[in-house]
């Protein structure tokens, strides 16, 4: 396992420069590269334990990723995230740990965990804290990425943004997929004689397959925001003084028809939906309306999101075109001409909104 730590450590270091120095890195390459970093320390330190006292020392490298992760993912899917001295305070429990660990030089023994001997009262609140911070920050993590998916229709008209952080997803799965793992065995080792080392060695050698994943996503993981979004100016932007809720609306049922007409003379007259980048952003600096009163009236009186509004004038235009006899364009082609980003958006949106696909509707 010594080998396996030593291996941890280059990697970890590896991934973490290449990720740091990426072409205009953004502040969530910034902690990621910053969490591989941590890593790499955490493989050194089991290096360093078994190179000193034989055996590895107990491990709180949970503690350690669980808030890297959660910071990570809220960069992602946060606009406008950015890092503050405050968010240091998430590692205070690690170094706490980390420090009492080599204090008391407390082996990694499952076997013996609850034993009386030893440092009990170091050990439970150990054991306790691991799984708290595994569940609050696993917890935390997932419902970052549900909001952000949840309210990407009322910003994105195309499905992008899925695609962008649908890795994020599989990583945090995967992740807390681990976790549960390396602590049901632990609870069987607790219990049990057999394989009394078997979750630290799973735990290590999950880590290291982990390290892999986020050095090559990460280096493929965009800006979500900046992908998505044109740059603008915020200054640009039309801003209101306060965001309300629809349930507090400042907008008399007068103004909220006058925004309606003006975004059907958008659509209807401009075809501003022809834009593939079209974002609630563009929509908002276009007409001179602050965004959250254009996703009230979309979602209160129109009773269409930015998503379903957009790609509805979308796959209304390919379905004239595909209704044309004449027309000698091709499917893909003419999902493009209407307004659709990619051939796999066209497909998949065109087939949420009518329930067939393009190549059915027009043999139909």
């Amino acid at each position: 396992m010594e080998i396996l730590s030593w291996i941890g450590v280059a990697l970890g270091l590896f991934s973490g420069v290449l990720v740091v120095t990426k072409k205009n890195n953004s502040v969530a390459d910034k902690l990621l590269a910053g969490w591989l970093f941590l890593l790499a320390i955490e493989f050194l330190t089991s290096a360093i334990d078994y190179d000193q006292f034989g055996y590895p020392l107990m491990s709180n490298s949970f503690l350690l990723m669980n808030p890297a992760f959660y910071l990570y993912v809220r960069s992602l899917v946060v606009r406008n995230f950015k890092l503050r001295w405050i968010h240091l305070l998430h590692l205070l429990p690690y170094l706490a740990f980390e420090i009492g660990v080599y204090i008391l030089q407390e082996p990694l023994d499952f076997k013996n965990f609850l034993a009386d001997e030893g440092y009990f009262l170091f050990k439970v609140p150990f054991g306790v804290m691991s799984l708290l911070s595994w569940a609050f920050y696993n917890l935390f993590s997932l419902l970052a990425v549900i909001k952000h998916r949840k309210n990407a229709e009322n910003e994105f008209s195309n499905l992008g943004m899925n695609k962008l952080i649908s890795w994020v997803l599989f990583i945090l799965i995967s992740y807390t997929s681990i976790c549960f793992i390396s602590f049901t065995l632990g609870l069987i080792s607790i219990f049990g004689d057999q394989f009394p080392n078997l979750p630290h060695y799973f735990t290590l050698a999950s880590l290291l397959a982990l390290l892999f994943l986020l050095g090559f996503y990460g280096l493929r993981q965009g800006r979500v925001y900046e992908i998505l979004y044109p740059y603008i100016p915020e200054e640009s932007l039309p801003v209101a003084s306060e965001r309300i809720g629809y349930k507090k609306t400042t907008l008399s049922k007068t103004r909220k028809e006058e925004i309606k007409d003006l975004l059907m003379l958008q659509f209807d007259e401009n075809k501003i939906y022809l834009n593939p980048d079209l974002n609630m952003d563009l929509l908002s600096q276009e007409m001179k309306i602050p965004k959250h009163q254009l996703t009230e009236v979309l979602n209160t009186v129109i009773g269409r999101n930015f998503f379903r509004f957009v790609n509805y004038y979308r796959v209304e235009a390919v379905k004239q075109m595909l209704q044309d006899e004449r027309n000698a364009y091709s499917i893909e082609a003419i999902g493009y001409e209407c307004g659709f980003s990619s051939k796999s958006s066209f497909f998949t949106t065109f087939k949420k909104l009518t329930g067939i696909t393009p190549a059915q509707f027009r043999s139909k």
